[in-house]
């Protein structure tokens, strides 16, 4: 199981546009394969910076996954319209593995 920890770098005074297309993906990302863990806005500190985070069980089953989301309707609508709205200005991921809270195999605590 890997993670996909998405960052945006949001325009501060479309946090309601942001909210809004989190929302759709809180539908279109379960629907599409991924385990969505959740959408963050920005709250205290930085008004700029959001998050959104999902479980994946690997690279092959997230291209796949990436497939699925573009093809679904909500999913495009969605990509459509952050694309018209432009409220994103900068949006990178990376994909993390779990190595703490559960034991590795083979290694007792």
């Amino acid at each position: 199981m890997i993670t996909c920890v998405i960052r945006y770098r949001i325009d501060p005074f479309a946090r309601d546009q942001f909210a809004a297309y989190a929302r759709n993906w809180g539908e279109a990302i379960p629907r599409c394969g991924a385990d969505l863990v959740g959408y963050f806005a920005p709250h205290e500190g930085s008004a700029t910076t959001a998050y959104g985070i999902y479980h994946i069980e690997d690279l092959a089953a997230y291209e796949a996954y990436r497939a699925r989301l573009a093809a679904d309707p909500l999913g495009r609508a969605n990509y459509d319209f952050a694309a018209r709205e432009r409220f994103i200005l900068e949006e990178d991921r990376i994909f993390v593995k779990r190595v703490s809270g559960e034991p590795a195999k083979g290694i007792r605590p």
